[in-house]
C-alpha cells in the first residue's frame, strides 16, 4: 500500500513540474501569445489550491480511497487531453483537471494513518510527504529528455500512462477506510473557499504581468478581504463546516499551518532560481551556460536525498517529537540558502547549496502533516492535511510573485537580451532564507503534546472510529 501511495504523490508533484521546460516555447508551439500560455500553469495553481481542502473533505466524509481515485482520474485525463490537443483553450483547461491531483497526497496520509499500526505511521507519513520534492526534482529532467529526444505530445502520452499505472494500482492496492465524519457537505463553504482563493492567487499570480496597482489586482485583493470575511463567519454558523475554523485556530494547528506557508516560500524560491541561474548564459559573469536537461539534471541529487532523508525525519520525529523535527528542518533551509548565497558561481557548490535546502524540505514537510494528525480528531485528518498543503501552495505562490518582482528589478543586458542579475539572485536567497527563519521561530512556537502519546495517541481515534463504524454497518 506504501509504495502505491508514494507512487501516486510523485506523479502528482510530476505533472505539477513537467510543463515547466515547454513554456518558453509553448507560445510557438500552440499560437498563443505568452500571457495566455502562462496560464497553464495558473490553471493547476489555483484548481489545486481549491480542490485540495474540498477533496480532503469529500473523502472524510465519503471515503478516502473512492476521492482518490477521483483524483487520480482527473489528473490523468488531464494529460491525455494535453497529449490530444494544440489548442491552448484545451490545454488550460486540461491542466486545470491536473490540479486534482494535489489531493493526492493528503488523502493519502489520512488513508495511512488509518490504515497502518502506530509504528509504522511515522515513517509511513515521512515518506509519503518527501514524495512531492522528489516528484518535482524527478518532473523537470524527464519532461525535458522527452521533449528534447521526441516531442511535447510524447512528454504528455507519457504521463497519461503513468497516470493511468496509478489509478489502476491505487484500486488494487488501497482498501477503503471505515473512517468517516459523517454529515452534508458545506456546498456554500466550498463556494466561498473558491471565490477568495480565485481572488488571492490569481492576483498574486497574475500581479507582476497586470501590474500591482492596477484596478483589477487590487479588486481582486479587495474582493478576497471581503469574502473571507464572509465565509469565516458562514464557517462559524454552520453545523458541518468545510474547514472547522475553531479547530483552526488552536496553537497545535496554526502555527503548523503558518510554518507550512513559511516553509512553502522558502522551498519554492530554490526550485524556481537554480534552473534559471545555471541557464544564464556564460557572457553574464555568472551563469554557466547549461542546457534544459542540464539544469534539470542539476535538481536530481536533491529530489534523491529527499528519498534517503525521509526516514531519517521519522526517527527524529519518534525521538525528539515532529516539533523539534519541523524546526530543524527550517534550520536547515537557513544554512542552504546561506551555501547559495556564499557561492553561485561553481556548479558543485550549486548543487551542494540545492541539496541542502532539498534535506531542510524533506524534514520539514516529513514533520508537518505528523504534527497536523497528532492535533487533529481522526475523522478530520485529510481535510485538515489539505488546509495544510493548501498553506504550501499558497506560500508557493507568493514566493514565485516574490521572486519574479526582485527578478525583474535586478536586470542588465546581455547581447540586448535583459537578464537577471547576480544581485538579484543573491537577494532571492537571502529572502528565502529570512522566510525559513520565521517559519523555525513558528515551529519552536507550536506547544508540546502533554500526552505524550506521539504516534501511537495518533492511531487511537481512528481506531475507535472505525470500531464504531463496523458497530454500525
Amino acid at each position: 500500500m506504501v509504495p502505491v501511495l508514494a507512487f501516486g504523490g510523485i506523479l502528482m508533484a510530476v505533472m505539477q513540474t513537467v510543463v515547466v521546460p515547454l513554456l518558453p516555447d509553448l507560445p510557438r508551439l500552440t499560437g498563443a501569445s505568452a500571457g495566455a500560455v502562462s496560464w497553464m500553469v495558473t490553471a493547476t495553481l489555483l484548481a489545486g489550491a481549491v480542490l485540495t481542502p474540498v477533496l480532503g473533505r469529500a473523502g472524510d466524509m465519503y471515503g478516502k480511497r473512492r476521492v482518490l481515485l477521483i483524483a487520480l482520474g482527473l489528473m490523468t485525463l488531464g494529460s491525455v487531453l494535453c497529449a490530444l490537443s494544440s489548442d491552448i483553450g484545451v490545454l488550460i483547461a486540461a491542466r486545470a483537471l491536473q490540479g486534482a491531483a494535489a489531493a493526492v497526497v493528503p488523502l493519502s496520509i489520512s488513508i495511512l494513518r488509518d490504515e497502518l499500526p502506530p509504528e509504522r505511521t511515522g515513517s509511513a507519513v515521512a515518506f509519503m510527504s518527501s514524495t512531492v520534492g522528489i516528484g518535482a526534482a524527478l518532473g523537470l529532467p524527464l519532461a525535458a529528455l522527452v521533449i528534447q529526444y521526441a516531442s511535447w505530445h510524447a512528454m504528455f502520452w507519457v504521463t497519461s500512462g503513468l497516470g493511468a499505472a496509478g489509478l489502476l494500482l491505487a484500486w488494487w492496492a488501497i482498501r477503503e477506510s471505515p473512517v468517516r465524519a459523517p454529515g452534508r457537505f458545506d456546498v456554500v463553504g466550498a463556494l466561498g473557499l473558491a471565490a477568495w482563493l480565485v481572488s488571492l492567487l490569481l492576483g498574486v499570480s497574475q500581479g507582476g504581468q497586470w501590474g500591482w496597482t492596477s484596478p483589477r489586482v487590487l479588486g481582486l485583493f479587495a474582493a478576497c478581504v471581503l469574502i473571507t470575511a464572509l465565509w469565516c463567519v458562514q464557517q462559524l454558523r454552520a453545523e458541518r463546516p468545510l474547514v472547522d475554523l475553531r479547530l483552526a485556530a488552536r496553537p497545535r494547528v496554526a502555527l503548523p499551518h503558518i510554518a507550512a506557508l513559511l516553509v512553502g516560500f522558502g522551498f519554492y524560491a530554490n526550485s524556481l532560481v537554480t534552473a534559471q541561474l545555471v541557464q544564464a548564459p556564460e557572457a553574464t559573469g555568472y551563469g554557466l551556460g547549461l542546457s534544459i536537461v542540464g539544469s534539470g539534471l542539476c535538481l536530481l541529487p536533491g529530489g534523491l536525498t529527499m528519498l534517503l532523508f525521509s526516514p531519517v525525519s521519522a526517527r527524529i520525529s519518534a525521538a525528539r517529537g515532529p516539533r523539534v523535527t519541523l524546526a530543524l528542518g527550517a534550520a536547515v533551509l537557513v544554512v542552504g540558502y546561506a551555501v547559495r548565497i556564499a557561492d553561485s558561481h561553481h556548479l558543485w557548490m550549486i548543487i551542494v547549496g540545492a541539496t541542502i535546502v532539498a534535506i531542510g524540505t524533506t524534514l520539514a514537510y516529513s514533520a508537518l502533516p505528523t504534527l497536523i494528525l497528532g492535533a487533529v480528531p481522526a475523522g478530520q485528518t485529510a481535510s485538515a492535511n489539505g488546509v495544510n498543503v493548501l498553506m504550501r501552495t499558497i506560500g508557493q505562490a507568493v514566493c514565485s510573485a516574490a521572486v519574479a518582482a526582485v527578478l525583474v528589478h535586478h536586470t542588465s543586458l546581455v547581447g540586448g537580451v535583459a537578464v537577471p542579475t547576480l544581485h538579484g539572485y543573491l537577494l532571492t536567497f537571502a529572502m528565502a532564507g529570512t522566510v525559513a527563519l520565521v517559519a523555525c521561530a513558528a515551529a519552536l512556537a507550536i506547544p508540546k503534546d502533554r500526552a505524550g502519546g506521539g504516534l501511537r495517541k495518533v492511531a487511537e481515534p481512528a481506531e475507535t472510529v472505525r470500531g464504531e463504524a463496523l458497530e454500525g454497518a
